[in-house]
């Protein structure tokens, strides 16, 4: 079978759920996003829908793995949240869905929405913590505080939705070391199954940015970074939640599977205002501003503002630095199965740099990031793009 047919033949077996609104915008946040206003909300469903019915033509299409993000998805009312727990539940196969992500933030969750996430078969939550300091909550522009977590994650557990994931942020202004490790200890005192942490990324088009650009705001310098990172490292092992990939951390079973779909280089949708999807082919993203995008859902079902079509070159090199983001690695028998030949045969003198300089390890079967050269992860991820002169065919079979 050549490749072309096995990647048209792929059955898209995840799903990634846009929903923009917020109550109010993060300043570092550059997703798509909107102020909740209940009538655009309405409209919002109402083209989602027809989005998801152009490219979903069967109810309930099998789905390994269902994700709705934000913006906040538990912005919405009661009554606009059980209309998309309902419009999910059509489309896809949420019964035997494995996983079943809806993000939160603290502080939007109460107690009726909890009991319709988890009476729609929403298995997993993913919250939007941050940090545990009530005064660089407020610089972030978040408008949960402490307490709202506590809260929360007791309503959660309470209602049997026990697969928790909260998100922590490192490097932001302001922050020292000993406040982080505060974050984490007060994080990983509720013992739950799965942690996320992210280093701050200063975007375009952010309060954080345009204070930036001012000289209003400083990122943190690159070694109190580092050290966080170690910190994040070491706590995370030493609380029994093991690092799969550079900023996740998880109880064995409880790793996130939407998310593997992403490091794994495996094909998904992406529904809703400024979502990208991944299918046999192309790439594509979805109109970001409100109008355009409830627009283009309503009259046409897609909504797409551009396509990429994805060469095979552009799928090798994402297969390395995506698989070498996962701390199990770029598998060789994995890449041949897709590719049809050996990694080696482009990256041999590349793996052996990185090798020699500790950034990488090759035990013959796999090649990951050792410890010391996640630290340099770019620079990693850069030696694998591949020269645009490089005549690709010649490897194929």
């Amino acid at each position: 079978m050549s490749l072309l047919v096995e990647r048209s033949e792929t059955m898209i077996t995840s799903t990634y759920i846009h929903i923009p609104f917020c109550e109010k915008i993060c300043h570092y946040c550059d997703f798509t996003k909107f102020f909740y206003e209940e009538q655009m909300a309405d409209d919002y469903l109402d083209a989602l829908e027809q989005e998801i019915a152009y490219y979903i033509h069967t109810n309930h299409q099998p789905m390994r793995t269902i994700y709705v993000g934000g913006g906040t998805p538990t912005a919405l009312n009661e009554r606009q949240l059980e209309r998309l727990l309902q419009m999910i539940q059509r489309f896809f196969n949420v019964e035997d869905c494995l996983e079943y992500t809806f993000e939160a933030n603290p502080g939007d969750l109460n107690e009726a929405k909890i009991k319709l996430l988890k009476a729609y078969g929403v298995n997993r939550i993913s919250m939007g913590v941050q940090v545990f300091d009530n005064d660089l909550l407020e610089e972030l522009g978040r408008l949960h505080r402490i307490n709202d977590v506590d809260d929360n994650i007791n309503a959660l557990i309470k209602h049997g939705l026990t697969n928790i994931s909260i998100d922590l942020m490192y490097g932001l202004p302001n922050q020292t070391l000993a406040g982080f490790e505060q974050t984490l200890d007060r994080a990983l005192s509720y013992d739950l199954p799965h942690y996320s942490s992210y280093s701050l990324q200063i975007e375009p088009k952010t309060v954080f940015y345009q204070r930036y650009m001012k000289g209003k705001l400083h990122k943190a310098p690159e070694e109190l970074e580092a050290n966080m990172f170690e910190m994040l490292l070491r706590k995370m092992t030493e609380n029994g939640k093991i690092q799969y990939e550079v900023s996740n951390f998880g109880e064995p079973g409880f790793e996130s599977q939407h998310n593997l779909t992403y490091w794994d280089n495996q094909y998904y949708y992406g529904f809703g205002a400024g979502a990208s999807g991944y299918l046999p082919h192309e790439r594509y993203i979805n109109n970001r501003p409100f109008p355009a995008y409830v627009k283009a859902a309503t009259e046409r079902g897609a909504a797409v503002l551009n396509r990429e079509a994805i060469t095979i070159r552009e799928e090798i090199e994402e297969q390395m630095f995506l698989g070498l983001r996962k701390r199990s690695g770029v598998e060789r028998e994995v890449f041949y199965k897709r590719f049809g030949f050996q990694y080696d045969a482009l990256y041999k003198q590349a793996i052996n740099e990185l090798v020699e300089k500790t950034w990488l390890e090759d035990d013959g079967e796999t090649i990951r990031m050792t410890d010391h050269g996640q630290l340099f992860g770019n620079s990693v991820f850069q030696a694998f793009l591949l020269p645009d002169a490089l005549d690709i065919n010649k490897y194929l079979k």
